[in-house]
């Protein structure tokens, strides 16, 4: 597997720990050749937020948790050495290359969200509202211990996006959030039309259900406008082929987006079939996002 190659190679000694939610396709067998630690939890049971939590709270003691995802890879045997280099009150998300192989679009993705220079953001800079202010990525950042506790730790109810909740609960809290640009590691998705519409639906009933974030740092329209932009200047006339493709792309996104903003409205059957993480509407918590959907949609919270 590449990320556990990629972890042999690192120039800094770390404690590894795995959580496998009952993988199907021999990944749990691999790790466990190559992984002391490793714990395996049900399917339904796993949440974005909530099993980061449990291994956190699993595993006590340590000043700094860096969490990867098992699609990424680290491309530098000093990629984590890199991540925590900035630790002097920071937490801090590294850089993401795509892939080898993927397309323009996703390559794009990589270069919109991931600039080739770092940077350290603060509550009291003047700096243009946005939720790029308060961008992580679950797939390789790192926090430190004192700052996790202090903001109650990952959510245990968001259906995804749990690093940009907690990113911006420390933010307003006065922690800073360091982007460290040389520490390097490999991950992307080549998403369906579909997929893509799929996703963006859960990043919707994400902003409706924590619409504080969009309070405090603005709304998701003026990156999506910006990111559109930046595609079709980044396709250029090399790829006049692709630029349909990217507006109908965009146009999905776009809808998905809006449609999980409308959650409330959508009955609980549909959100499970429209959405990427079928399991957040049918895990041991599912009753619970249900009676808060319902709550919304009674109370007119959002």
């Amino acid at each position: 597997m590449r990320l556990f190659d990629s972890l042999a190679c690192q120039t800094i000694r770390f404690d590894l720990f795995v959580v496998d939610s009952c993988s199907a396709d021999g990944t749990l067998e691999l790790t466990m050749e190559r992984v002391d630690r490793v714990i395996s939890i049900p399917r339904a049971d796993f949440n974005h937020g909530l099993t980061r939590q449990m291994m956190v709270q699993m595993n006590p003691g340590y000043d700094v948790y860096v969490f990867l995802t098992q699609d990424a890879c680290l491309d530098h045997p000093q990629a984590i050495e890199r991540l925590i280099a900035p630790f002097a009150d920071e937490h801090v998300c590294g850089r993401q290359l795509p892939h080898l192989g993927s397309g323009p679009l996703e390559m794009h993705a990589r270069v919109f969200n991931y600039p080739e220079e770092s940077n350290v953001r603060s509550i009291n800079d003047d700096i243009v509202p946005g939720l790029k202010t308060v961008f992580m990525s679950n797939s390789f950042a790192a926090y430190r211990a004192t700052a996790l506790q202090q903001v109650g730790g990952f959510p245990e109810h968001v259906i995804l996006c749990e690093d940009m909740y907690v990113a911006a609960k420390m933010f307003l809290t006065g922690w800073k959030i360091a982007y460290a640009a040389d520490a390097l590691c490999r991950h992307s998705h080549n998403y369906t039309i579909g997929q893509e519409f799929m996703r963006y639906f859960d990043i919707g009933v994400f902003h409706a259900r924590e619409s504080w974030i969009s309070n405090n740092f603005g709304g998701a329209g003026r990156e999506g406008l910006h990111y559109v932009q930046s595609e079709l200047r980044y396709l250029g006339l090399g790829n006049l082929h692709l630029l349909p493709v990217s507006l109908f792309r965009n146009a999905l996104k776009l809808i998905g987006y809006k449609t999980g903003l409308q959650e409330k409205h959508i009955p609980l059957w549909l959100k499970r079939n429209i959405g990427m993480h079928r399991s957040y509407w049918e895990g041991p918590y599912a009753q619970e996002n249900n009676r808060q959907a319902f709550a919304v949609k009674k109370h007119g919270f959002v």
